[in-house]
């Protein structure tokens, strides 16, 4: 049996290293004397061409962020829609060229590779900056939206931050032209004051109150049983990889005897394998950088927020890349990033400890460094299987998400300024109330104060939709998967307690498309549904540019309509 398995070796090694010397060519398996594609070098991975549409492409994800951030506050994964728009832009760009006459440089898949890495790290930093959360909670808006009466709610804890690709272009079309009708009917919709006499619709001690700790509790209730479930198949998943370990070379022994198209398949794994580490960070450099980051932010951010003193910091750093470990092995095993969740759990400890000379402001600033770093590391974890997938260098993956990462830093306050001078955030009359905003305020205020100053029975209600997230999530993970499909994911029932109908509505609309799709034909359903879907939010979010630039210069929609009973005339 060692033989067999040292024979298939053998066979496979000269097919895989036939110039030792040379990396950038690799034989192929199945030894008919066809050669794999040149594999670039890692500097030739990273192109000019590729880091312009990764700017644009960048910007325009910052800006669809931001509308979802300021809307609903539930962000998708955008990297569908990344990979097809940059396959599409540099595609468009090379055959322009061509046909001026010009000479251009293959598009290859590990330059696309290159920048989708670039745009989720680019639009990553309009999710995990704040700009529709934690940052917009410490605004002088939010505190006295909350109210300035509100137990916790000081006027200290306030920090102002500043005054398939035809698929996938067809419904970004349909949908920006959709976005564009919509705007020339403008109306003030209709307001139910069924809240006591003596207090406002947007008093926490009425009705509000109620609506946002609700949602509070759902997303609580639905962020705690993932986090506890992603950390068991986490632990569950190393400890069954510690077992097969031992077992590996008898498994592959049989494979390789049995099938020989699973020899073919290991020879490729190997292939991947040397292609993806041969161009590998040392860790010295990776300790070192964080080192230097964690030196900087020590010193600078107690200077931005006082009461964040620089041992909370050096604390929350302390604390990040084990959290950052958990949720990268979580949402590979899963796909779903929880760092939002990480965060609040720095929000309510850091909170806490403070107590209540600025526990919210210090709170909120260690939710956006846990968010940032555990958010980070996820999304660089989804590239480098990208990566691996399609023989990418890492070296090249790590290059363009700094590159990304500096993109960001200045295109998603750029566009969130523009956000921020067009439209009323943060109101609860805008269509961008930014929910998060009020939700992760008031958490603050909750890991301060405790729960003495909620409205009457709110605890106990509460108490009933944490344990009601707690127990669908756990249904959901019980039946069959054909009825799981049914069941409400908690996290999505908690937005529109406090946003409104509206954005389940839509929801609904698009969920009954799909359905009806899949009855009709599966194959195309599971083919286009993700580009379709990208579509209709790309042409949607690109549509704000011109709205917003029309807001900046006031001019106002051309049709009012209003709904209301017909008493009201």
């Amino acid at each position: 049996m060692g033989t067999e398995q040292a024979a298939a070796v053998e066979i496979s090694e000269p097919l895989l290293h036939q110039d030792e010397a040379a990396h950038d060519k690799i034989t192929p398996v199945d030894g008919d004397g066809e050669e794999f594609e040149r594999i670039p070098e890692w500097k030739e991975q990273i192109t000019f061409r590729g880091l312009a549409v990764s700017a644009i492409l960048g910007t325009l994800f910052c800006i669809i962020t931001h509308k979802l951030n300021l809307t609903v506050g539930i962000i998708p994964s955008l990297n569908v829609a990344a990979g097809l728009l940059g396959f599409f832009f540099v595609k468009s760009w090379t055959g322009v060229l061509s046909k001026l006459g010009f000479s251009t440089k293959p598009f290859t898949r590990q330059e696309n590779t290159v920048i989708q890495t670039c745009v989720v790290a680019c639009y990553g930093l309009a999710f995990s900056g704040g700009f529709g959360s934690y940052l917009l909670s410490m605004d002088e808006k939010t505190y006295k939206l909350i109210g300035e009466d509100y137990p916790g709610n000081r006027a200290e804890d306030v920090k102002n931050p500043g005054k398939q690709v035809s698929s996938l272009g067809k419904y970004l079309s349909i949908s920006f032209i959709w976005s564009c009708f919509k705007w020339f009917f403008s109306g003030v919709g209709d307001s139910c004051d069924w809240y006591p006499a003596d207090l406002g619709s947007n008093d926490f001690k009425g009705l509000y109150g109620y609506k946002v700790f609700i949602a509070i509790s759902l997303i609580l209730g639905d962020g705690l049983y993932n986090l506890v479930k992603i950390i068991s198949v986490t632990i569950k998943e190393i400890c069954t990889n510690a077992t097969k370990h031992q077992n590996l070379p008898i498994v592959i022994e049989v494979a390789v005897k049995n099938y020989n198209d699973t020899s073919k398949l290991l020879v490729e794994q190997k292939k991947r394998d040397k292609i993806f580490l041969k161009d590998g960070i040392p860790f010295w450099f990776a300790a070192s950088g964080y080192v230097a980051l964690v030196a900087i932010s020590t010193a600078t951010m107690p200077l931005i927020f006082p009461p964040l003193k620089w041992y909370l910091v050096l604390c929350s750093y302390i604390l990040a890349p084990a959290l950052a470990f958990c949720n990268s092995y979580g949402t590979g095993l899963t796909d779903w990033s929880l760092a939002s969740t990480y965060g609040k759990i720095g929000l309510f400890m850091i909170a806490s400890l403070v107590g209540s000379h600025g526990g919210v402001l210090a709170g909120l600033a260690a939710c956006g460094v846990m968010m940032s770093i555990v958010s980070t590391a996820a999304d660089l974890m989804q590239d480098f299987k990208t990566g691996y997938l399609t023989l990418s260098s890492a070296k090249s993956m790590f290059v363009s998400q700094l590159v990304g990462t500096a993109m960001g830093c200045i295109i998603a306050p750029l566009t969130f300024w523009m956000y921020w001078r067009a439209f009323d955030i943060g109101s609860p009359d805008s269509p961008y109330k930014a929910p998060y905003a009020v939700i992760y305020r008031e958490m603050a205020i909750l890991g301060v104060e405790g729960f003495s100053e909620l409205p009457k029975h709110c605890l106990a209600i509460c108490c009933g939709f944490f344990v009601a997230a707690l127990a669908i999530n756990l249904l959901r993970d019980v039946v069959p998967k054909r009825v799981s499909g049914y069941i409400p994911i908690p996290m999505a029932m908690a937005v529109p307690f406090y946003i409104g109908a509206y954005f389940a509505i839509d929801m609904f609309v698009g969920t009954v498309i799909l359905f009806v799709w899949e009855r009709i034909n599966r194959k195309d359903a599971e083919d286009y549904a993700g580009a379709v879907a990208s579509g209709l939010i790309c042409g949607d979010g690109i549509w704000t540019i011109p709205s917003a630039i029309l807001s900046i210069f006031r001019i106002n929609p051309p049709i009012c309509m209003y709904f209301g009973p017909a008493a009201s005339g």
